[in-house]
């Protein structure tokens, strides 16, 4: 249900099983992690500057998919902490800028896939919350913390104790996620700022998305933060698009960056 295409810079990885709205079994999160391994390599040759992760069909990602499974024999800590959290570390370290398209819904291990890109782009239809109430299940894959930082403690447990859902618009409303846009334009508009970014200095991206990182986890202040930025900077100057990218400014053209 995971393909991989690559082209023009750009990875696309689909999760592409929709009559089960691209929930995911430990052999579909097998198969995704394999796919960024193959977009990490293409990325080490020069060959993807950027990636998109979306999903085929009326959803992106339901979560787990639960069809086959026997709550009595379920190993919970081997599915989340054995597959899904080594595969999120992994996507959230991928060597290029990533984006996702998400729209309908995008829960569990779903929403997880989305705090794992750096860049989520979703349709005004998407749903987002903790459908979990209804299975005596809790919510996973990073939500508490993702929930709890961006719309505080009693929003998350509102939407956790009453299962309701957020839509797309409200969602970066609350600024959970970067833009909205209406579902049939969602697509086309974020394959398009993907092109973009691929022609861009993926090595001055890299360095801004591990600083941003860095903010995130080791909860630096601002004089901290500035010294990580001074130190990038230095380390750029000596690359070759910085070369460019100064040339080309004074040569008044656009700027042709290897990455």
């Amino acid at each position: 249900m995971i393909s991989l295409t690559i082209a023009d810079g750009i990875a696309e990885v689909v999760l592409n099983a929709p009559e089960k709205l691209n929930s995911l079994d430990e052999q579909a999160l097998k198969d995704l992690d394999q796919a960024y391994d193959d977009a990490a390599a293409a990325a080490a040759r020069g060959e993807v500057r950027a990636l998109l992760l979306r999903g085929e069909g009326r959803a992106f990602c339901a979560g787990r998919d639960i069809a086959g499974v026997t709550p009595e024999s379920d190993d919970a800590q081997a599915y989340l902490g054995g597959l899904v959290q080594p595969l999120l570390r992994k996507m959230s370290a991928f060597p290029a800028p990533t984006f996702a398209a998400a729209q309908g819904a995008c829960l569990g291990v779903g929403l997880g896939l989305l705090l794992a890109t750096d860049v989520v782009y979703v349709a005004e239809n998407a749903k987002f919350g903790s459908p979990f109430a209804k299975l005596g299940a809790t919510l996973d894959s990073g939500g508490h913390w993702y929930f709890t930082e961006r719309l505080g403690m009693h929003r998350t447990l509102d939407l956790i104790y009453t299962a309701e859902l957020m839509s797309g618009t409200e969602a970066v409303a609350q600024g959970l996620f970067s833009r909205a846009m209406p579902a049939d334009d969602l697509l086309a508009a974020t394959r398009g700022i993907v092109a973009k970014v691929a022609t861009g200095a993926t090595g001055a991206f890299n360095a801004s998305k591990e600083l941003v990182a860095h903010i995130r986890d080791q909860r630096l202040g601002l004089w901290e933060s500035m010294e990580e930025e001074n130190a990038e900077q230095a380390r750029l100057c000596k690359s070759e698009d910085y070369a460019e990218g100064f040339r080309a400014f004074q040569e008044k053209r656009t700027p042709v960056f290897r990455g």
